[in-house]
């Protein structure tokens, strides 16, 4: 997250509206890059954000590039982790790739431990781990209970002892 009124805290809002980016959504987040006066925090968090902004535009080796600048930055920065490997498993069907980068994410503490949740559950079964797969769609639900999308994956599963 970026405060001010900057083009970095541009590129965050951008980041999080759930409307497809457009090319100024993505030029906010390069201006942003470009200024000098930007912390090391805020250009991890803005190498992020127009990571995901790339990667929803169709970019998604630009994305995955920015995630790799975020994490070179700051190794400690879960947010990077979290969306290269959401990138990888829904985008890129590469589910073994991405499924360190959930654990990471939740070991660095995630803001958003129901994606890393989601993510790692989608990974999971897409390599036939279905106990597991099961299990993290599960925290996925108890971390968001009114997520629907997570409350429907865990409702596809039939527990038998």
């Amino acid at each position: 997250m970026v405060l001010g009124n900057s083009n970095a805290r541009l590129c965050y809002e951008a980041a999080e509206r759930e409307t497809p980016p457009n090319r100024t959504d993505i030029a906010l987040c390069n201006a942003a890059l470009g200024d000098d006066g930007l912390s090391l925090a805020d250009a991890v968090a803005t190498h992020v954000n127009r990571g995901i902004l790339r990667s929803r535009s169709g970019d998604v080796a630009g994305g995955l590039a920015d995630f790799d600048r975020a994490t070179s930055l700051d190794p400690s920065e879960p947010e990077s982790y979290l969306n290269k490997g959401l990138v990888l498993a829904i985008k890129n069907n590469q589910a073994g790739k991405a499924l360190p980068l959930f654990g990471r994410a939740l070991e660095l503490k995630t803001k958003r431990p129901e994606l890393a949740y989601f993510g790692r559950a989608v990974a999971n079964e897409d390599l036939g781990n279905l106990r597991l797969a099961y299990a993290d769609y599960r925290q996925a639900v108890a971390v968001a209970p009114r997520w629907e999308e997570a409350r429907a994956e865990l409702a596809r599963f039939q527990v038998r002892k």
